[in-house]
């Protein structure tokens, strides 16, 4: 049986070997990629999630698994699905729409 990755599931995604300033590690990432791309292809978007709180912008802040930290939006990337380590739960749905309403910022057109 295949496994199922839905948009804003959080997995443990092993990220490395990056190159430069990428987030590194093997770390809990938010899939932001669409359900209808995730069941489609060998690959999903996510962003890293940090427990290093950074005044930066387009960073969500949030609690997962009563652990305080951000959503680095400014670290997105598609990765393999071979990546995907394991899920770990599914973000809050308030914390899910902050995540939309920030990527369309980051992504407008001004």
């Amino acid at each position: 049986m295949a496994v199922v990755i839905k948009r804003f599931d959080v997995w443990l995604v092993n990220l490395d070997p990056v190159i430069g300033s990428e987030i590194s590690k093997t770390r809990p990432c938010l899939v932001i990629s669409p359900n209808e791309v995730n069941g489609l292809l060998g690959t999903v978007t996510i962003a890293a999630m940090t427990s290093a709180i950074k005044p930066y912008p387009h960073r969500v802040e949030c609690i997962f698994q009563n652990k305080s930290g951000q959503i680095a939006l400014d670290h997105i990337r598609s990765v393999s699905k071979l990546r995907l380590v394991k899920k770990l739960g599914i973000m809050d749905e308030k914390i899910c729409r902050q995540v939309c309403e920030t990527l369309t910022e980051f992504f407008s057109f001004e």
